[in-house]
């Protein structure tokens, strides 16, 4: 009968063949998911033999990766900001770069009870992670908007897992701000999409698998952020905060629009890479 070392060999050769990165790691992930344990486990299990059905299921996961399929998607949870969140393909799958985003949001001093908009929630990784961490510090009234119904149906599924019949979250379908009356945010955090229309052969099979209306912002990419740039300083307190995340050479025309719409202290911050991916503004104090 076949070990964990044995499968987790001919799993990662049959990656590789398909152009699977990081090969071994998939594998890994995937037996330890099938297993049920943490993925450290296999190092001291190699010897460990499998059942048949959980060579089967194994077998049909490796072939599923080898497609294109997400690992993501494959194992149903993703972690972010130290927390377990469901993802399928309703949503977006989380990035390192907005999980960057999300911390550097939670290492601010936010006033008690603070008012967070996640514009664009998706899975509702980042109004859900800042809802959970802010509750020992005062908490925050968190809503949650999305322009699709399957994504909001993820977003509260996470909700119900991490926050269960939490009174501060609201739930809002929403073109951008269309369905938001005239409410005010302390802060206003957005990922929308950003990648233009027509670039699909520079995207990688995984991100493929997205639902386009989370990725495409329009021939430039930067049609829905402008167009939130626009409408967002009406939403914000005095003092109020917006962050957001770009695409690569995207971020001087956001930041000029965030000027001429009268925001202050427009920066535009690296990502771990290097690379310009954040935007940060703040709404002008009413003057005394």
């Amino acid at each position: 009968m076949a070990t964990i070392l044995d499968t987790l060999k001919k799993g990662a050769e049959y990656l590789q063949r398909h152009e699977v990165d990081e090969a071994r790691l998939n594998m890994e992930w995937l037996i330890a998911h099938v297993l049920k344990v943490g993925r450290m486990q296999l190092y001291l299990d190699f010897d460990r033999p499998l059942t048949e059905p959980q060579i089967a299921t194994l077998r049909e996961l490796t072939v599923r990766r080898g497609r294109g399929e997400p690992l993501q998607h494959l194992l149903g949870t993703v972690e972010f900001c130290d927390l377990e969140f469901f993802t399928d393909s309703r949503a977006l799958i989380p990035r390192p770069e907005t999980e960057e985003l999300c911390r550097h949001l939670l290492s601010l001093t936010w006033p008690e009870e603070a008012a967070l908009l996640d514009m664009g929630c998706g899975s509702g990784v980042i109004g859900l992670s800042l809802a959970h961490h802010l509750a020992a510090r005062g908490g925050a009234r968190v809503t949650l908007a999305d322009l699709s119904p399957e994504a909001l149906s993820l977003a509260r599924e996470n909700a119900d897992r991490l926050l269960p019949r939490s009174p501060v979250l609201t739930f809002l379908e929403s073109d951008l701000f269309a369905e938001l009356g005239d409410a005010s945010y302390d802060l206003i955090v957005a990922n929308l999409p950003y990648v233009p229309r027509g670039s699909e052969t520079a995207l990688s099979r995984e991100v493929l698998r997205d639902p386009p209306l989370a990725l495409y912002g329009g021939d430039s990419g930067l049609e829905v952020m402008e167009r939130f740039l626009e409408a967002a300083p009406r939403h914000l307190r005095p003092g109020g905060k917006i962050a957001m995340e770009f695409g690569i050479e995207q971020g001087r025309p956001l930041a000029r629009l965030a000027e001429e719409r009268g925001l202050a202290e427009v920066i535009l911050r690296p990502d771990i890479s290097g690379i310009e991916r954040f935007l940060f503004a703040t709404q002008t104090p009413e003057p005394c």
